[in-house]
């Protein structure tokens, strides 16, 4: 039951920084290697690329206030629908030819406050998605198929 999922996903977004507080660069594809993606600042390892679902989008919208939270405010990587990222914490996940290992949820930062006004901390707790680290490198592209690897 817990390996079983009702559907498979959609990548639906790739946002790429290229320095800590650089603007997101919206792209269509991207490379991903062992360190993360290519022109992204990330980090190797765990938190090689991050990670949102596109469905909680609207609901960090409703609680910080906002009509719209688009995902170059979250400042995450990957933005992905149809798949519930926390039943794959621990586990591996196919983006395209990539494959990524889930490792644990990505807070907020105090950035947040700044972006989505008073309270967009609180409002992304539990919302902010999750970070990964790259199993198999490759190329993925924006409406790739997202499934459980």
């Amino acid at each position: 039951m817990m390996a079983r999922h009702a559907k498979v996903g959609r990548l639906e977004w790739i946002g790429l920084r290229a320095e800590r507080y650089a603007p997101i660069e919206v792209v269509k594809s991207a490379q991903v290697l062992e360190a993360g993606l290519v022109g992204d600042h990330g980090r190797a390892g765990k938190r090689a690329v991050t990670l949102i679902q596109a469905e909680h989008l609207p609901v960090i919208a409703a609680l910080s206030g906002n009509e719209v939270v688009t995902p170059e405010a979250l400042r995450r990587n990957l933005v992905i629908s149809g798949l519930n990222l926390l039943a794959l914490r621990k586990g591996l996940l196919r983006v395209g030819e990539v494959v990524l290992e889930i490792h644990g949820p990505c807070p907020p930062c105090s950035r947040m406050e700044k972006e989505l006004g008073p309270g967009g901390y609180n409002a992304m707790r539990g919302h902010g998605g999750w970070y990964a680290s790259v199993a198999t490198p490759g190329q993925i592209s924006v409406g790739d198929m997202v499934a459980p690897a």
